[in-house]
Protein backbone atom coordinates (compact mmCIF):
# COMPACT_ATOMS: atom_id res chain seq x y z
CA UNK A 1 0.00 0.00 0.00
CA UNK A 2 1.58 2.77 -0.94
CA UNK A 3 2.21 6.35 1.53
CA UNK A 4 -0.40 9.33 0.35
CA UNK A 5 1.58 12.30 -0.65
CA UNK A 6 1.16 15.27 1.11
CA UNK A 7 -0.97 17.80 -0.38
CA UNK A 8 0.77 20.75 -1.95
CA UNK A 9 0.59 24.14 -0.10
CA UNK A 10 1.18 27.56 -1.07
CA UNK A 11 3.72 30.23 0.19
CA UNK A 12 4.11 33.79 -0.59
CA UNK A 13 7.27 35.65 -0.28
CA UNK A 14 7.26 39.44 0.12
CA UNK A 15 10.65 41.83 0.50
CA UNK A 16 11.78 44.87 1.27
CA UNK A 17 13.09 46.71 -1.69
CA UNK A 18 16.56 46.83 -2.30
CA UNK A 19 17.25 44.81 0.30
CA UNK A 20 20.72 42.99 -0.57
CA UNK A 21 20.53 40.37 2.00
CA UNK A 22 17.25 39.19 0.16
CA UNK A 23 19.58 37.59 -2.73
CA UNK A 24 21.77 35.75 -0.17
CA UNK A 25 18.49 34.06 1.60
CA UNK A 26 16.13 33.31 -1.54
CA UNK A 27 17.98 30.55 -3.05
CA UNK A 28 17.95 28.71 0.33
CA UNK A 29 14.34 29.66 1.01
CA UNK A 30 12.95 28.93 -1.68
CA UNK A 31 14.64 25.37 -1.60
CA UNK A 32 13.51 24.28 1.71
CA UNK A 33 9.99 25.36 1.02
CA UNK A 34 9.75 23.00 -2.53
CA UNK A 35 11.43 20.55 0.09
CA UNK A 36 8.54 21.06 2.24
CA UNK A 37 5.96 20.74 -1.09
CA UNK A 38 5.02 24.69 -1.34
CA UNK A 39 4.14 25.91 -4.10
CA UNK A 40 5.86 29.78 -4.19
CA UNK A 41 4.74 32.96 -5.37
CA UNK A 42 6.85 36.12 -4.78
CA UNK A 43 5.94 39.65 -5.26
CA UNK A 44 7.80 42.20 -7.30
CA UNK A 45 10.50 43.35 -5.21
CA UNK A 46 11.22 39.46 -4.53
CA UNK A 47 11.40 38.69 -8.27
CA UNK A 48 14.20 41.00 -8.51
CA UNK A 49 16.49 38.86 -7.31
CA UNK A 50 15.48 35.29 -8.63
CA UNK A 51 14.36 34.07 -12.29
CA UNK A 52 11.32 31.45 -12.89
CA UNK A 53 9.18 32.16 -9.52
CA UNK A 54 5.54 32.82 -9.89
CA UNK A 55 5.26 36.59 -9.59
CA UNK A 56 2.12 37.75 -8.04
CA UNK A 57 1.83 41.76 -7.17
CA UNK A 58 0.76 42.15 -3.46
CA UNK A 59 -2.42 44.04 -4.26
CA UNK A 60 -3.22 40.16 -5.47
CA UNK A 61 -2.06 38.47 -3.25
CA UNK A 62 -5.52 38.13 -1.31
CA UNK A 63 -6.62 36.44 -3.91
CA UNK A 64 -4.65 33.26 -3.35
CA UNK A 65 -5.05 30.45 -1.57
CA UNK A 66 -2.65 31.00 0.73
CA UNK A 67 -0.98 28.66 3.66
CA UNK A 68 1.97 30.58 4.81
CA UNK A 69 3.54 34.59 3.87
CA UNK A 70 6.99 34.67 4.37
CA UNK A 71 8.30 38.61 4.78
CA UNK A 72 11.66 39.76 4.50
CA UNK A 73 12.27 43.17 5.47
CA UNK A 74 11.57 45.08 8.66
CA UNK A 75 8.13 46.36 10.34
CA UNK A 76 7.33 48.62 7.25
CA UNK A 77 7.31 45.60 4.99
CA UNK A 78 5.44 43.26 7.42
CA UNK A 79 2.79 46.11 7.85
CA UNK A 80 2.25 45.89 4.10
CA UNK A 81 1.81 42.57 4.05
CA UNK A 82 -0.25 42.15 6.60
CA UNK A 83 -2.87 44.99 4.97
CA UNK A 84 -2.80 43.12 1.34
CA UNK A 85 -3.40 39.21 3.26
CA UNK A 86 -5.50 40.15 6.09
CA UNK A 87 -8.89 39.36 4.25
CA UNK A 88 -7.14 35.27 4.09
CA UNK A 89 -5.95 35.37 8.08
CA UNK A 90 -2.83 33.90 6.60
CA UNK A 91 -0.38 33.41 9.26
CA UNK A 92 2.94 35.58 8.70
CA UNK A 93 6.30 34.95 9.47
CA UNK A 94 8.42 38.04 9.92
CA UNK A 95 12.10 37.85 9.18
CA UNK A 96 13.70 40.96 10.22
CA UNK A 97 16.44 42.30 7.44
CA UNK A 98 16.02 45.95 9.78
CA UNK A 99 17.09 47.54 12.72
CA UNK A 100 14.15 47.66 15.40
CA UNK A 101 11.72 44.45 14.35
CA UNK A 102 8.97 45.06 16.56
CA UNK A 103 7.05 42.92 14.58
CA UNK A 104 9.45 41.28 12.25
CA UNK A 105 10.84 39.65 15.55
CA UNK A 106 12.67 36.58 14.01
CA UNK A 107 16.16 37.39 13.03
CA UNK A 108 17.76 35.73 10.04
CA UNK A 109 19.69 32.92 11.72
CA UNK A 110 16.77 31.79 13.54
CA UNK A 111 14.61 31.62 10.47
CA UNK A 112 15.11 27.71 8.89
CA UNK A 113 14.27 26.77 13.18
CA UNK A 114 10.73 28.56 12.65
CA UNK A 115 10.15 27.34 9.36
CA UNK A 116 10.55 23.37 10.72
CA UNK A 117 8.92 24.62 14.16
CA UNK A 118 5.99 25.49 11.41
CA UNK A 119 6.47 22.62 9.59
CA UNK A 120 6.05 20.52 12.98
CA UNK A 121 3.05 22.58 14.29
CA UNK A 122 4.43 23.49 17.07
CA UNK A 123 5.34 27.25 16.02
CA UNK A 124 3.38 29.89 18.27
CA UNK A 125 0.71 32.06 16.73
CA UNK A 126 -0.24 35.74 17.97
CA UNK A 127 -3.43 37.29 16.76
CA UNK A 128 -3.18 40.99 16.07
CA UNK A 129 -6.17 43.07 15.76
CA UNK A 130 -6.91 45.02 12.55
CA UNK A 131 -8.68 48.47 12.29
CA UNK A 132 -11.15 49.46 9.37
CA UNK A 133 -10.64 53.31 8.41
CA UNK A 134 -13.27 54.96 6.37
CA UNK A 135 -12.57 58.62 4.67
CA UNK A 136 -16.12 60.49 4.77
CA UNK A 137 -16.95 63.54 2.73
CA UNK A 138 -20.49 64.88 2.21
CA UNK A 139 -21.85 61.79 3.80
CA UNK A 140 -20.31 59.48 1.44
CA UNK A 141 -17.58 56.80 1.78
CA UNK A 142 -15.07 58.26 -0.02
CA UNK A 143 -12.18 55.09 0.61
CA UNK A 144 -11.53 52.54 3.07
CA UNK A 145 -8.94 51.15 4.70
CA UNK A 146 -7.36 48.31 6.53
CA UNK A 147 -4.64 49.37 8.98
CA UNK A 148 -2.44 47.71 11.02
CA UNK A 149 -0.80 50.44 13.51
CA UNK A 150 -2.80 53.50 13.11
CA UNK A 151 -4.86 56.31 11.56
CA UNK A 152 -3.17 59.63 11.86
CA UNK A 153 -4.88 62.95 11.24
CA UNK A 154 -2.75 65.81 10.99
CA UNK A 155 -1.95 69.33 9.81
CA UNK A 156 0.40 70.15 6.85
CA UNK A 157 3.33 71.28 7.28
CA UNK A 158 2.26 74.87 6.51
CA UNK A 159 -1.32 74.69 7.79
CA UNK A 160 -2.41 76.51 10.20
CA UNK A 161 -3.36 74.05 13.62
CA UNK A 162 -7.29 72.83 13.02
CA UNK A 163 -9.98 71.91 15.39
CA UNK A 164 -10.77 68.18 15.43
CA UNK A 165 -14.09 67.09 17.32
CA UNK A 166 -13.87 63.76 18.63
CA UNK A 167 -17.37 61.12 18.89
CA UNK A 168 -17.32 57.88 20.14
CA UNK A 169 -20.02 55.94 19.53
CA UNK A 170 -21.71 59.06 18.25
CA UNK A 171 -21.17 60.59 21.41
CA UNK A 172 -19.50 64.01 21.42
CA UNK A 173 -16.10 63.63 23.66
CA UNK A 174 -14.22 66.92 22.99
CA UNK A 175 -12.97 69.88 20.56
CA UNK A 176 -8.91 69.22 20.24
CA UNK A 177 -7.02 72.20 18.87
CA UNK A 178 -4.03 70.66 18.04
CA UNK A 179 -1.51 69.15 15.12
CA UNK A 180 -3.52 66.36 14.51
CA UNK A 181 -5.39 63.44 15.91
CA UNK A 182 -3.95 59.62 16.27
CA UNK A 183 -6.37 56.31 16.68
CA UNK A 184 -4.13 53.48 17.29
CA UNK A 185 -4.46 49.80 17.67
CA UNK A 186 -2.70 47.43 20.66
CA UNK A 187 -0.04 47.11 18.02
CA UNK A 188 0.51 50.86 16.54
CA UNK A 189 0.14 52.19 20.20
CA UNK A 190 4.01 51.48 20.22
CA UNK A 191 4.50 53.33 17.24
CA UNK A 192 3.30 57.29 16.96
CA UNK A 193 0.86 57.05 19.41
CA UNK A 194 4.10 56.52 21.82
CA UNK A 195 5.91 59.00 20.48
CA UNK A 196 3.43 61.98 20.78
CA UNK A 197 3.03 60.93 24.68
CA UNK A 198 0.37 57.91 24.44
CA UNK A 199 0.52 54.58 26.40
CA UNK A 200 1.63 50.93 25.86
CA UNK A 201 -0.98 48.56 25.36
CA UNK A 202 -0.04 45.09 25.68
CA UNK A 203 -0.96 43.58 22.06
CA UNK A 204 -3.69 41.07 23.25
CA UNK A 205 -5.59 44.41 24.76
CA UNK A 206 -9.10 45.04 23.54
CA UNK A 207 -8.63 48.46 22.93
CA UNK A 208 -7.74 51.75 20.66
CA UNK A 209 -5.87 54.53 21.94
CA UNK A 210 -6.65 58.05 20.34
CA UNK A 211 -3.76 60.38 21.07
CA UNK A 212 -3.80 63.93 20.39
CA UNK A 213 -0.35 65.32 19.05
CA UNK A 214 1.02 68.52 20.68
CA UNK A 215 -2.64 69.94 21.79
CA UNK A 216 -2.99 73.06 23.18
CA UNK A 217 -5.04 72.26 26.12
CA UNK A 218 -3.26 70.66 28.64
CA UNK A 219 -5.69 69.19 30.49
CA UNK A 220 -6.14 66.59 26.94
CA UNK A 221 -4.43 63.40 27.07
CA UNK A 222 -4.88 60.01 25.25
CA UNK A 223 -8.02 58.59 26.14
CA UNK A 224 -8.05 54.56 25.95
CA UNK A 225 -11.56 53.07 24.65
CA UNK A 226 -13.01 49.31 24.10
CA UNK A 227 -12.36 48.61 20.73
CA UNK A 228 -16.26 47.67 20.12
CA UNK A 229 -16.77 51.40 20.17
CA UNK A 230 -17.09 53.20 16.37
CA UNK A 231 -14.27 56.33 16.43
CA UNK A 232 -15.10 59.45 14.57
CA UNK A 233 -12.79 62.67 14.01
CA UNK A 234 -14.31 65.43 12.45
CA UNK A 235 -11.87 67.95 10.44
CA UNK A 236 -12.92 71.49 10.96
CA UNK A 237 -10.34 73.97 9.36
CA UNK A 238 -10.43 77.68 8.86
CA UNK A 239 -8.28 77.71 6.14
CA UNK A 240 -9.38 76.71 2.45
CA UNK A 241 -5.72 75.80 1.22
CA UNK A 242 -3.20 72.85 2.66
CA UNK A 243 -5.65 72.34 5.49
CA UNK A 244 -4.98 68.23 6.84
CA UNK A 245 -4.08 65.09 5.73
CA UNK A 246 -4.58 61.23 6.54
CA UNK A 247 -1.94 59.28 6.87
CA UNK A 248 -2.69 55.34 7.35
CA UNK A 249 0.06 53.13 8.56
CA UNK A 250 2.76 55.66 8.38
CA UNK A 251 1.90 55.58 4.01
CA UNK A 252 1.57 58.90 2.11
CA UNK A 253 -0.80 61.13 3.36
CA UNK A 254 -4.46 61.62 1.32
CA UNK A 255 -5.40 65.61 1.39
CA UNK A 256 -8.50 66.30 3.37
CA UNK A 257 -10.87 68.82 3.76
CA UNK A 258 -12.96 70.89 6.07
CA UNK A 259 -16.16 68.62 7.29
CA UNK A 260 -14.24 65.19 6.14
CA UNK A 261 -14.57 62.88 8.66
CA UNK A 262 -12.38 59.69 9.52
CA UNK A 263 -14.48 56.81 11.04
CA UNK A 264 -12.77 53.96 12.42
CA UNK A 265 -13.79 50.81 14.24
CA UNK A 266 -12.00 46.79 14.62
CA UNK A 267 -11.88 45.14 11.62
CA UNK A 268 -12.95 41.43 11.73
CA UNK A 269 -10.05 40.85 9.75
CA UNK A 270 -6.97 39.97 12.13
CA UNK A 271 -3.54 39.39 11.90
CA UNK A 272 -1.59 35.91 12.99
CA UNK A 273 1.94 36.39 13.39
CA UNK A 274 4.47 33.04 13.89
CA UNK A 275 6.21 34.33 17.22
CA UNK A 276 9.74 33.33 18.93
CA UNK A 277 8.19 33.05 22.03
CA UNK A 278 9.61 36.48 23.41
CA UNK A 279 7.34 37.68 25.61
CA UNK A 280 5.87 41.51 25.13
CA UNK A 281 8.19 42.63 28.12
CA UNK A 282 11.25 41.04 26.68
CA UNK A 283 10.54 42.34 23.36
CA UNK A 284 10.28 46.15 25.04
CA UNK A 285 13.37 45.59 27.02
CA UNK A 286 15.42 44.80 23.74
CA UNK A 287 14.02 46.96 21.09
CA UNK A 288 13.28 50.10 23.47
CA UNK A 289 16.28 49.36 25.73
CA UNK A 290 14.47 49.27 29.17
CA UNK A 291 16.40 48.32 31.85
CA UNK A 292 16.87 44.84 32.68
CA UNK A 293 16.35 43.25 36.47
CA UNK A 294 19.10 44.51 39.16
CA UNK A 295 20.92 41.49 40.74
Amino acid sequence: MTNPQPSEKTAAIISRPNRPQVAEIISGLLAWLAEHNYKVIVDQETANYVTGQNVVPRSQMSSCSLDLVVVLGGDGTLLSAARVTAAIDVPLLGVNLGSLGFLTEVPLQSLYPMLEAIAQGRAAVEHRSLMHVDLFRNDAVRSSYLVFNDAVVNKTAMARLNTYDLYVNKAFVSSYRADGMIVATPTGSTAYSLSAGGPVLMPTVKALVITPVAPHALTHRPLVVPDSVEIEILLRSESEEEMAYLSLDGQPGLDLRDGDRVRCRRSEHEVNLFRTGSDFFQVLRTKMKWGERQA
